[in-house]
């Protein structure tokens, strides 16, 4: 729920907290981590995520540290003790291994699995040795004696299915497993083509799930199938893609779902906590479960039955001209909640800010792209934008829940993305060119539109190790896809590494030159019968098209970033303020615009009356005023948080910590001081 019950820091005294301790992480570290506190105990990830350490939690003193082969879940571990407490773990996944420690010394437990280890690539329908990544970021969730895992399946189209998996946590044997994309005989299977779970991935659950402990049920936020974005191979509504998904947690039997984005075109994974509260509706005390998601949207389901509360409407949405693509002509849209993030966008909606000529151009990038709402479909010879897109609404960590009044609290982001797809990319038989040359057409197929063009956009990357790149090429990384050898065989990556070595050296390549568009020999067939591959390629207006103006502000009007208070007693919004500043607008007193970068970690309420969060985008920690909105209290700082603030307390004295990370990305406020990446805890002076 990112619920606390301590009540030491509230209102009238947050203003005063300090930084108590610090616990630095060395090293480049793909981590939004929430501490795990056990007693007097934090659990955390060290040195580049490849360490478990404990923590004195009042101290930050080490108890002790277990190295890892790999890296482990960037986003928190799981806790299990026996019912006398003589039994303690600590449970995380390694090299797609799931594996556990003792709490107390960080000892291997090799009675777990196969001499310490269960290997998360078996059991998944596919070939093992195929499968390039499947461990998730987030580390499941504990029920009773049960292990539950997600997966991080990748977004490209070899990729395997996220099924859902619980394991006992004595034997690591496998108990139960759901299959999201279902086979022969179970229900949804006809949503699909046949025999679909044999070469369709993704439908995961990448992000945390819920749980009513009381009565068993898990309850699962499904992200999209693959390919993100082109579903010709997969046509149909994709049960169980972009649903909430509630199953029996002990035997993995379906109990209901309702699915919030039918035949997803546009990577609008579920991927916010569902919030399980109590709210009182037409007079009478309900249990709920809140689903918040990327398409700006909130839903509430009663926890039992899955019934709405409020009216559903299907309305239409856009139709595909896209070859092989048939895009579901309805989309389900809430009729009394109002929406997290805003659901429509013009040339009315032009930055302010930006400069008259800049202004301009924006507009113009409007009228030249398509945009029928919310769920546009891509184009081939057009611009698309959508809005609010995959990185708006609501992702990972975006949202808490107060059990005692019945309130969720959303981050929400406007943030429009603009795509165009092209047919898949020739394999290594390019007719001429050097290397670099070469490998600026495979960047210009696969990577630009994310990191941007040329040598500008390799050049973000600060240089990294050529093997880490062939890592995340082939495993994909959080929003970055992987890319199998069926699109990028050795040839083309040996080629892409060597333009990302040396972009200078591929200047003048083009995807319009015939020399390094045209394949010497055949590419090579399809596999499933598949007529065509399409990918996210350049779009004419730009990296982002119309998210980021050229002078570094976003295109459209502020806010960018909010903090929403939802009253689910009577299905509206309380307040609603602006989350974060953007520092160079900031400067000219210009401070109600909330961050411009997507942030990609969430936020806590606690029965003190307050709700903590950071912001990439200003590098700041806050608290608000749960019941007004009023910021009480904020911390610049060296870095940018990320994660979840884990709220505990130890001897009396309540405690803040949260995660900051030193590696920045275009668009961040910079990549903080190395130094600065680690764990900082704040708590009241003793006086106090």
């Amino acid at each position: 729920m990112q619920y606390s019950a301590f009540t030491q820091i509230n209102k009238t005294n947050v203003s005063q907290l300090e930084q108590i301790w610090f616990y630095p992480v060395i090293g480049r570290a793909e981590l939004a981590f929430s501490p795990l506190i056990v007693g007097n105990v934090m659990y955390v990830a060290g040195k580049g995520n490849r360490v478990v350490v404990a923590l004195d939690a009042a101290t930050g003193k080490e108890i002790w540290t277990h190295p890892t082969e790999g890296t482990t879940n960037g986003r928190g571990y799981t806790y299990w003790e026996s019912k006398d407490g003589s039994d303690r773990r600590i449970i995380f996944s390694a090299n797609d291994r799931l594996q556990e420690v003792d709490a107390g010394t960080g000892a291997s437990i090799k009675s777990f699995g196969n001499d310490g280890f269960v290997d998360l690539r078996v059991g998944l329908g596919r070939d093992p040795n195929s499968i390039r990544r499947i461990q998730s970021r987030s580390p499941g969730q504990v029920f009773e004696n049960l292990i539950i895992q997600g997966s991080l399946t990748g977004e490209g189209y070899d990729d395997p299915p996220g099924w859902l998996r619980a394991y006992d946590v004595l034997s690591g044997k496998l108990v139960w497993t759901f299959h999201t994309i279902p086979l022969p005989g179970e229900y949804g299977y006809d949503t699909w083509p046949p025999d679909a779970y044999k070469f369709t991935g993704g439908t995961n659950t990448w992000s945390n799930f819920s749980i009513d402990e009381k009565r068993g049920i898990a309850y699962f936020p499904i992200g999209s199938p693959t390919n993100d974005f082109y579903g010709g191979r997969r046509k149909g509504a994709n049960l169980y893609g972009d649903s909430i998904l509630a199953l029996d947690a002990r035997t993995g039997k379906r109990l209901w779902h309702y699915q919030v984005v039918h035949h997803d075109l546009w990577d609008l994974d579920l991927c916010t906590e569902p919030m399980l509260l109590t709210v009182r509706h037409q007079g009478k005390m309900v249990d709920i479960v809140a689903v918040a998601t990327k398409s700006g949207l909130l839903f509430v389901f009663n926890r039992v039955t899955g019934e709405s509360l409020w009216p559903i409407e299907e309305r239409p949405a856009g139709k595909s001209d896209v070859p092989g693509e048939e895009a579901w002509p309805t989309q389900p849209f809430p009729t009394v909640l109002p929406p997290i993030s805003r659901q429509t966008l013009s040339e009315k909606d032009v930055n302010p800010y930006l400069d008259p000529a800049e202004a301009e151009r924006v507009r113009n990038v409007i009228r030249a792209s398509r945009y029928e709402g919310p769920y546009t479909p891509m184009s081939l010879n057009q611009d698309q934008i959508s809005f609010p897109g995959e990185y708006g609404g609501t992702d990972w960590g975006a949202n808490a829940g107060d059990p005692t009044t019945g309130m969720v609290y959303v981050r929400a982001e406007n943030t429009p993305v603009m795509h165009r797809l092209v047919e898949r990319a020739p394999q290594s038989g390019l007719s001429r060119g050097t290397p670099e040359q070469r490998g600026r057409l495979f960047w210009t197929r696969f990577c630009e539109s994310c990191h941007g063009a040329g040598e500008s956009g390799v050049n973000s990357l600060k240089n990294p190790p050529p093997e880490r790149v062939r890592r995340l090429v082939r495993g994909g990384n959080g929003p970055m896809p992987a890319v199998g050898p069926m699109d990028l065989d050795e040839q083309g990556m040996t080629w892409l590494l060597a333009y990302i070595a040396n972009p200078a050296a591929g200047a003048g390549a083009t995807v319009t030159d015939p020399g390094l568009a045209m394949p010497a020999g055949n590419p090579g067939p399809l596999p499933n019968g598949e007529a065509h591959r399409y990918y996210l390629g350049p779009t004419k207006g730009g990296r982002f098209g119309t998210t980021k103006g050229l002078d570094g502000l976003p295109a459209i009007s502020p806010p960018w970033s909010e903090l929403v208070a939802y009253d689910l007693n009577e299905g509206i919004v309380k307040w609603r303020v602006p989350l974060g500043v953007v520092p160079e607008l900031a400067a000219k007193g210009i401070t109600n615009t909330g961050s411009y970068h997507p942030d990609r970690n969430g936020l806590a309420v606690t029965a003190g009356g307050l709700v903590f969060m950071g912001t990439l985008g200003d590098a700041t920690l806050r608290a608000f005023d749960k019941d007004k909105g009023r910021m009480l209290w904020e911390k610049k700082m060296d870095s940018n948080p990320e994660g979840l603030p884990s709220i505990y307390e130890v001897g009396g004295r309540e405690y803040v910590a949260f995660f900051l990370h030193t590696n920045g990305e275009p668009g961040l406020a910079g990549p903080g001081k190395p130094e600065a990446q680690g764990y900082y805890v704040f708590a009241l002076p003793k006086n106090k």
